[in-house]
């Protein structure tokens, strides 16, 4: 038998339809096939190559809790992998079939595979009981029928009963009918008149037979009693009466009321009514007939699902022996109502999606069924419209979940995308599920610095190697694509390369300065830092750093004029006749610092004769404050502090020497505008000598010996008194200076400064203008020549 059934053609059906679930496919065979029975080839008909489906990961999706069947990945063959029972999975209804899916990855395609089971006559039909027993009252006429207890066989279709045979004899036959389900009934029909006293009992064997090939068949044994006894059966009004109920209504609802009537009188015309020996025993436990009144109610719970229809075989047997009865058929009509939710089953899920799937990416397949019918079992989906989702519907009750918009990551990293369902009933019953999406991060954020530039503020003479100042930039993808380091790039613009002024911790930003910087020397450099992360391609983002260095007062003034040597200016020369607020020269210092810090005063600290001299705080200018006696010293030393403003300010000190002249006339310099170079001292007289002849020798000579006496003492008792934030002041024993020293470092200067020195014209008093001497300002003998510009004694230009 197993072999006919192997040897029986198995029928292919392969349905092509488009897109993501492309193709559904569908095969017949017959149950009870031995396992590892050839079903289909999978991969040739959806035009997969074997070589293929390893890379694929071509697998079988079922639902079923049995794995019926399975499929191998290796050449793609759908096999059976356990015994089907068309009868055990389907029972009665027909046609049977069982639904798998053929799930591909890479990229992702769905297969719905049905397969369906054809029945095969593996049942023989089978009477409830071995032996049936009927009481037939001689006076029935020919024609009447007697229903039998039908045979059960689990076979649909032809393979089901098909006819009742009886055993051969002149008083009954066999009547077959036909139900609307399709199976079949058997009554016992009555051809002759009995006749009790003739034949009180007959003994046939009824046999029920399929129409499977071959034919299987049951028998059981028919027993008639022929009873004596009334004349009159009872008569129902309708031969077949019927009615509808609403599935799920209440127990103890009405279904309908029969009646049978009796033309008999008293007792013999008192009926029972009873369901007959068709009545299943399931429609006995829905249905209770009431034998006195003829009423059937409802007693357990109606479902649609279950069954649409019910055929009940009522009977009224009178109460007087023999019994006669009357036969009809009950109709109940069940009407479906909404009582099924719909169900949602997600066969697969792609958990992850990167953040630039293009739209229309499949994430997820699913299915939605419900078991109501017409309206109630249509089904409609959706979810939130604020999502980029969509759910597209490529086969009835076949739906899949894809992207249709843009998705991003740094936005919203994870979606709780709740699907519902719901049917058309009214009120409409509803399900929902919840899908998890995440959203994998994609490198498409540059690093942004938190300004497009900076502003350093440092001050100069700082420590190399400590930091300035910190840059931060921030990324907004993750992991890798958010890890940030920082370089430093050149400025084109500068002549030196940036790296040599700064370095960066590429890790945290931290800029750190490598030399130290001098305000007089750079002021201001630019460079650009770059962030960029470990991304595949890396993206960088880059802000520009001005740095700025600030002033510190670390430069001491400078006298430029007039000219000095080891702290010691030379000798100015200033008439007799010098009146109160006479400019006597005008010291010129600078200063390297900016601003405050080169901001300077002048003052004197020490003089012979402090009432003779002044000071401007500003401008350097010294004038006399009274006019020249007589009797004074020929040379008047000045100790003069030049200061800036900073702080701690710093200072430098010189020791300026006038010489008193009564015989210079006031007109005997004049003005120069244009620098001329000064000459040594000793030529310088040497040429008045020659010129102004011998007469004036002796007068020459005398007071030449007295100026570079004087000059020389002064040179000798000279120290350099410049520091920081202070003056310094010193007399010895022979002039007189008490020496006022503060505690501070010297001062060490760099670089070389180019200086503009000034020279005066000396008014002399009236009375100089008698003389034909004329006396120049002294040279110290070791300094080069250099162009200086004229004042004239009263400061003018």
């Amino acid at each position: 038998m197993a072999n006919l059934l192997m040897s029986r053609t198995v029928f292919i059906f392969v349905l092509c339809v488009s897109d993501l679930v492309s193709e559904q496919l569908r095969y017949s065979i017959p149950e009870e096939l031995e396992r590892g029975a050839f079903i289909g080839n999978i991969a040739e008909n959806i035009r997969l190559n074997v070589w293929e489906l390893p890379s694929r990961k071509f697998r079988l999706i079922s639902d079923d809790p049995k794995q019926y069947m399975e499929v191998n990945p290796e050449n793609g063959f759908l096999f059976v992998n356990e015994r089907i029972d068309r009868e055990q999975i389907c029972k009665k209804s027909s046609p049977c079939s069982l639904s798998v899916q053929i799930a591909l990855v890479n990229p992702l395609e769905m297969y719905p595979v049905s397969v369906e089971i054809q029945d095969v006559n593996d049942n023989s039909p089978i009477f409830p009981k071995r032996e049936f027993h009927l009481q037939i009252n001689e006076l029935i006429a020919p024609g009447a029928r007697f229903p039998l207890e039908s045979a059960q066989d689990p076979d649909v279709g032809t393979n089901a009963i098909n006819t009742y045979k009886i055993s051969p004899n002149e008083n009954f036959a066999i009547k077959v009918q036909t139900r609307r389900d399709g199976s079949k009934n058997a009554e016992l029909l009555l051809k002759k008149p009995l006749d009790r006293e003739k034949q009180s009992m007959f003994t046939l064997q009824l046999t029920a037979i399929d129409g499977g090939i071959p034919h299987r068949s049951g028998t059981a044994q028919l027993i008639i009693n022929v009873m004596d006894g009334n004349d009159n059966a009872p008569i129902f009004d309708q031969e077949t009466y019927r009615a509808t109920v609403v599935e799920n209504v209440a127990n103890g609802t009405l279904v309908i009321k029969i009646n049978a009537a009796d033309m008999d009188e008293g007792t013999n015309a008192e009926v029972t009514y009873s369901f007959t020996n068709h009545v299943s025993q399931n429609i006995r436990d829905l249905f209770q007939l009431d034998p006195a009144t003829g009423e059937i109610r409802v007693q357990g719970v109606v479902d649609f699902e279950e069954a649409n229809v019910y055929e009940l075989d009522v009977q009224a047997v009178e109460h007087v022996p023999p019994g006669l009865a009357a036969h009809a058929n009950v109709v109940v009509d069940v009407i479906d109502t909404n009582d099924n939710f719909p169900e949602l089953h997600v066969t697969v899920v792609a958990s992850a999606v990167r953040e630039d799937a293009p739209a229309g990416t499949t994430i997820a397949l699913f299915s939605v069924t419900d078991a109501d019918s017409d309206e109630f079992g249509e089904v409609h989906c959706q979810i939130p419209g604020s999502i980029p989702f969509n759910i597209e519907n490529p086969l009835r009750n076949n739906y899949k979940l894809v992207t249709n918009g843009i998705l991003d990551h740094e936005l919203i990293p994870l979606y709780n995308i709740s699907i519902s369902a719901w049917d058309g009933g009214s009120p409409p019953l509803s399900t929902s599920k919840l899908i998890l999406v995440s959203i994998t991060d994609i490198n498409d954020n540059a690093p942004k610095f938190t300004q497009s530039s900076y502003n350093v503020y440092l001050m100069e003479n700082n420590t190399p190697g400590a930091s300035i100042f910190v840059v931060n930039a921030y990324d907004a993808d993750l992991n890798q694509n958010g890890e940030i380091s920082y370089s430093i790039l050149d400025n084109a613009k500068q002549d030196m390369s940036s790296s040599a002024y700064v370095t960066i911790n590429s890790k945290n930003g931290n800029i750190y300065a490598l030399q130290s910087f001098d305000y007089e020397q750079l002021k201001h450099f630019q460079f650009s830092v770059e962030a960029h992360d470990a991304g595949f391609p890396p993206l960088s983002g880059t802000a520009i750093v001005n740095v700025i260095i600030l002033d510190q007062n670390d430069n001491a003034p400078v006298i430029l004029s007039p000219l000095t040597w080891n702290s010691s200016a030379f000798v100015e020369i200033m008439p007799q006749s010098t009146y109160p607020g006479y400019l006597i020269t005008k010291v010129i210092a600078t200063d390297e610092d900016s601003g405050q810090n080169a901001r300077l005063s002048f003052q004197l600290l020490e003089a012979i004769d402090p009432n003779l001299f002044t000071i401007g705080i500003l401008s350097g200018e010294i004038r006399a404050t009274r006019s020249i006696r007589d009797q004074e010293i020929i040379t008047k030393n000045v100790i003069l502090c030049v200061k800036d403003n900073g702080q701690p300010s710093l200072s430098s000190t010189a020791t300026i020497s006038f010489t008193i002249m009564s015989n210079v006339t006031e007109n005997s310099f004049e003005r120069m505008d244009e620098p001329r170079r000064l000459e040594y001292f000793s030529d310088l007289n040497s040429y008045l000598i020659i010129i102004l002849g011998s007469t004036s020798f002796l007068f020459l000579v005398t007071i030449i010996g007295l100026v570079i006496l004087k000059y020389r003492q002064d040179r000798n008792i000279a120290e350099d008194y410049t520091s920081t934030g202070r003056c310094y002041s010193r007399r010895n024993s022979n002039d007189g200076f008490n020496r006022r020293q503060a505690t501070s470092e010297p001062l060490n200067y760099s670089g070389s400064v180019q200086t503009e020195g000034y020279r005066y014209t000396v008014c002399l008093s009236p009375e100089s203008s008698k003389s034909d001497f004329l006396f120049l300002k002294p040279c110290h003998p070791t300094l080069p020549f250099n162009d200086v510009s004229v004042h004239d004694i009263n400061g003018r230009n």
